[in-house]
């Protein structure tokens, strides 16, 4: 018996460290370097930097490396990186894109105390509501917003008159009207726009185009999400219109031109309208404040379609800062103490960079409600939805894409290729 409780007293004292080792405080001084990626924004690269640098003179031990690239171009660089185990510290999406790494468990839960929260419930209640579900998990909260944004009409008065139209009344509250507004408003050079008068966000499909679908009756799922690509009538109907939208129909636009949104800031009488966010504001003050003062533009709602079964404006979505399960707890720690001091500045965020963070106080504050139209993107709040998230989502956005461009690039039939977007889709659900 002596024997046996001498060899565990042995046992112990060989596990005693490491047992120690699982439950010792994070080193406060230990050096810590964040590699944060995320996507480019001039304004608010501005307010980030001036961020970092105040938050690493206060935490001398912490090194932070910025990595801005483009947004479509960053979804590459952060699918290549994990898949490399190699990926960034922090970083942020937008949610369709992002959901994928919580639900891998690529990404770690907040460490509530270091984002200055005592738990899950206290982050979700000082947000309004249903605006953490995409990265609520079984209670755990696994991001924080850097913005969430809905996308309304922006319109440049001046190429409204100079076709003869009145923008305060001729702006279009239907997609029928958008395709009428623009025949009279684009200005071609043989088969070349070199005017348009609205373009679509061509590539952002699951905000900007499947609310075009719900407004028929369609659905991207059943509610039970067991059939995908739902209401055939809906969606032929809705690759009918891209098709005679595109420049094998009335060559109103197309997904091979410049972006819209690119444009619109420039003033240069070649787009009307694009469909852009409240960031817009801040962007066309930044590029050319001659316009944004001039009060030439204006901000309208997102049509519906004239026979409309549904008034849906398009999705809101959200870009969340995450942080890398395989970091090492104190980098874990740190990355959410400079998110913390980064969302701290939610009002300047607001009026430098035109992005919402939606907590309570911010939504509620006389700051938000004096920005500039305002009050039509939260009716569009209010007519929209969460885009869809899920594991597959950035696959199912994929085949949107493919099916939009084969009839708006390609002739393909839209009923063939409602076929062929439904059998995918069907497919990618059915595995997971």
């Amino acid at each position: 018996m002596k024997k046996i409780v001498v060899s565990i007293l042995l046992i112990l004292a060989l596990i005693a460290p490491l047992l120690a080792t699982g439950t010792q405080e994070v080193d406060e001084n230990a050096p810590v370097t964040i590699e944060f990626w995320t996507h480019e924004d001039a304004n608010r690269q501005k307010l980030e930097d001036r961020y970092i640098e105040e938050f690493t003179k206060t935490h001398p031990n912490v090194t932070v490396n910025v990595t801005r690239q483009s947004a479509n171009k960053l979804i590459e660089l952060v699918q290549s990186a994990f898949a490399a185990n190699q990926g960034p510290t922090m970083f942020n999406l937008s949610i369709e894109d992002e959901y994928q790494y919580i639900s891998a468990g690529r990404v770690a839960q907040i460490d509530y105390e270091a984002a200055g929260y005592s738990d899950a419930k206290d982050v979700i209640n000082s947000y309004a509501p249903k605006m953490l579900e995409g990265v609520t998990l079984d209670g755990k909260v696994y991001g924080l917003p850097l913005e969430l944004t809905n996308w309304s009409i922006f319109l440049n008065k001046k190429v409204f008159r100079d076709a003869g139209l009145d923008p305060e009344k001729d702006y279009p509250k239907t997609w029928e009207d958008m395709v009428e507004i623009s025949r009279k408003l684009i200005i071609r050079e043989g088969d070349i726009l070199v005017r348009r008068g609205y373009d679509f966000r061509y590539g952002y499909y699951l905000v900007n185009n499947v609310p075009m679908v719900e407004q028929l009756g369609g659905a991207l799922f059943s509610e039970d999400g067991k059939e995908a690509i739902v209401g055939e009538k809906a969606w032929i109907e809705f690759l009918t219109f891209m098709k005679n939208w595109g420049p094998n129909g009335e060559n109103l636009g197309s997904p091979t031109y410049t972006a819209a949104r690119k444009l619109f800031n420039k003033d240069n009488n070649d787009i009307a309208m694009c469909t852009t966010g409240l960031y817009q504001e801040a962007r066309i003050l930044n590029d050319n404040p001659d316009f944004y003062n001039s009060g030439e533009w204006m901000v309208v709602p997102y049509p519906k379609f004239k026979n409309a079964v549904k008034d849906v404006a398009g999705c809101y979505y959200g870009h969340f800062y995450m942080v890398n399960s395989d970091a090492d707890k104190a980098t874990q720690k740190a990355a959410w103490q400079l998110i913390s001091y980064m969302l701290s500045h939610g009002e300047e965020y607001l009026v430098n960079v035109g992005i919402i963070q939606p907590t309570i106080e911010l939504l509620n504050s006389e700051t938000y409600k004096n920005m500039p139209y305002s009050d039509v993107f939260t009716g569009d709040f209010a007519r929209g939805h969460i885009v869809y998230y899920g594991a597959a989502s950035a696959e199912i956005q994929a085949l949107i894409r493919t099916s939009v461009e084969a009839v708006m690039l390609q002739g393909v039939d839209p009923k063939q290729a409602y076929l062929q977007l439904k059998t995918s889709a069907q497919e990618l659900i059915d595995e997971q």
